[in-house]
């Protein structure tokens, strides 16, 4: 029976790097006879424009039966204006909760071609490969309740809450443990017990899963002190496990690490191993249509839909394998070009072309 893979090309830069990532698949597709079918649908601010909403009706079905989907980006400041709960970053959060797509995993893993253009010394950085295992439907970006309203004395005031209970917890535990003990075994917990209770239970759990996992080093580590050791010595971690907020920062400066934003896939999956696929970078709506944009993180995101959802695992290697390549023959796009004099500037479309003669 033919598997379904839903593609959301989205907003700004995002139907570019999709195109090109669709191209590998059909190229893994052909390749190993995996009798994929695609279907495209719109999501965030595109769907706003189209249907009127960030997560319309007719892409909830879609993705409800879909096996994959791939995700370009959403968002824009053509949008900025709406009401915050119609806005399109709305559509993201939604089709999470709608696929209870509740991990995320974030790898920032550096290719030794890029270690010039990390924003730290190449000695600090090379061999990085860091697993960021991300809590993504609970905590302050989905705790109630929320919004901003106008107190007796006439003063604003704006509500998060941060909430998780202690079974959300246990299941991102697990499969970061689990992650650990497929990598190097150690897992370093990251949070804020010293103040925040929510994070005190995170800490209790976390401790209390340890016991069925021996094999793998179990350390904890307040936010701030993280945020700081991923700059100063970023390849002492294997894998992170955290809550939604943390999560959300943290992948973001390891990104930086790797070279370039641009480079970074993501997986965000659910318990039956559906997951959206998405890169790190957002919408770039300063460049999108210019041909500017770096395919390779959209792409990278092909290869891990086709591993943790697809069980293609072979085809994934192959896809990496051709993103190295074309790194060590010093092709780049803008975004990680570091001004060597053998590098070559290539566009979003010559990078997809590169990448495919590597496949091919």
């Amino acid at each position: 029976m033919s598997r379904r893979v839903l593609l959301l090309p989205g907003d700004g830069i995002g139907p570019e790097v999709v195109r090109e990532a669709r191209r590998v698949l059909d190229w893994a597709n052909a390749r190993y006879v995996l009798d994929l079918s695609f279907v495209e649908a719109n999501l965030g601010g595109v769907a706003i424009d189209r249907d009127g909403a960030a997560y319309p009706d007719a892409t909830r079905e879609l993705a409800r039966v879909a096996d994959g989907i791939l995700l370009g980006a959403v968002g824009g400041p053509k949008w900025d204006g709406l009401p915050a709960a119609d806005r399109p970053e709305r559509g993201l959060l939604a089709i999470r909760s709608d696929l209870d797509l509740f991990c995320n995993l974030r790898p920032a893993m550096l290719f030794p071609d890029l270690a010039a253009a990390s924003s730290l010394r190449a000695e600090l950085v090379s061999g990085l490969d860091v697993l960021i295992v991300r809590e993504l439907t609970g905590g302050i970006y989905f705790g109630e309740p929320r919004g901003i309203s106008v107190r007796p004395d006439g003063v604003r005031e704006g509500v998060n809450t941060d909430r998780y209970s202690e079974e959300e917890i246990r299941r991102i535990g697990r499969l970061a443990f689990e992650a650990a003990r497929k990598r190097g075994g150690r897992l370093c917990s990251v949070d804020k017990a010293n103040v925040l209770e929510v994070t005190m239970l995170w800490r209790e759990v976390m401790d209390s899963l340890s016991a069925e996992f021996s094999d793998v080093s179990l350390s904890h580590m307040y936010v701030d002190n993280a945020a700081m050791q991923l700059v100063r010595e970023p390849r002492q971690f294997d894998v992170i496990v955290t809550g939604n907020l943390f999560g959300d920062i943290l992948s973001d400066i390891a990104a930086m690490l790797t070279g370039s934003i641009g480079m970074l896939p993501s997986a965000s999956l659910n318990a039956d191993s559906c997951g959206l696929y998405e890169p790190v970078h957002g919408s770039a709506p300063d460049i999108a249509g210019e041909d500017r944009a770096n395919p390779l993180a959209t792409i990278l995101s092909a290869a891990m839909l086709l591993r943790y959802s697809l069980s293609a695992a072979n085809a994934a290697d192959d896809i990496e394998r051709a993103v190295s390549s074309v790194l060590e023959k010093g092709l780049r796009t803008g975004d990680i070009a570091s001004g060597e004099n053998d590098q070559q500037i290539l566009g979003t479309e010559a990078m997809g072309d590169a990448v495919m003669a590597a496949l091919q």
